[in-house]
C-alpha cells in the first residue's frame, strides 16, 4: 500500500489527510473525513450517492480517483449549511416540497441541484429531470424533487419571492 497526502479545500476549510494511490475520492471523504453524506451506493457511477461538487461541478466520487483531488475545492451536503444553522436554498426547498424520504440518495441529488442553481440560469422541468438522471431514488416518484429544485433555481436566480410569488 502507497500512502500519499492529499491538499484541497473541503466545504471552506484546508484539508491534509493521507490515502492510499488506488483510493477513490469516496473512501477518503467518508471513510478517513467522516463525511456521511457522501454515500456509498453502486460504486461504478450509476447511482449518484456519492456526487459532491468538484470546484463547482457536480462528481460521482465513486469514480474520481483521490490524487485527482489535490488541489481542487470540494464541496458536500456537510458544508451548505450556514454557521447560524440556516438551510442552503436546496436543502429548504426539498424540506418544503417533501422532496425527502428515506434519505440515502437525498445528498448526491442536492449537490447536483445545487450546480443549477449556482449556474444562475432557468431550467424547465424536463431540463432538471435531464441533469438529475444519473441519480437513482427508489422512494420516491421524483415528482417532488424535480419541484423542489425549480422552486430553489427560480428563488435563488430571482424568478419569484421567498413567500413564492413573483420577484
Amino acid at each position: 500500500m502507497e500512502m500519499r497526502i492529499l491538499s484541497c479545500t473541503v466545504n471552506g476549510k484546508p484539508v491534509q489527510v493521507g490515502y492510499d494511490v488506488r483510493e477513490c475520492l469516496l473512501d477518503t471523504l467518508h471513510d478517513r473525513l467522516g463525511l456521511t453524506s457522501v454515500k456509498r451506493g453502486c460504486e461504478v457511477g450509476e447511482c449518484g450517492a456519492c456526487t459532491v461538487l468538484i470546484d463547482g461541478v457536480a462528481t460521482d466520487t465513486c469514480l474520481y480517483l483521490t490524487a485527482w483531488a489535490e488541489g481542487k475545492t470540494i464541496e458536500t451536503v456537510e458544508g451548505l449549511q450556514a454557521a447560524d444553522g440556516t438551510l442552503d436554498p436546496v436543502q429548504q426547498a426539498f424540506i418544503d416540497e417533501f422532496a425527502v424520504q428515506c434519505g440515502f440518495c437525498i445528498p448526491g441529488i442536492i449537490m447536483s441541484a445545487e450546480e443549477l442553481v449556482r449556474s444562475g440560469k432557468t431550467y424547465t422541468r424536463d431540463e432538471i429531470r435531464k441533469a438529475l438522471s444519473g441519480h437513482l431514488c427508489r422512494c420516491t416518484g421524483y415528482q417532488n424533487i424535480v419541484t423542489a429544485v425549480e422552486k430553489a433555481v427560480n428563488l435563488v436566480n430571482g424568478m419569484v419571492g421567498e413567500d413564492g410569488g413573483a420577484a
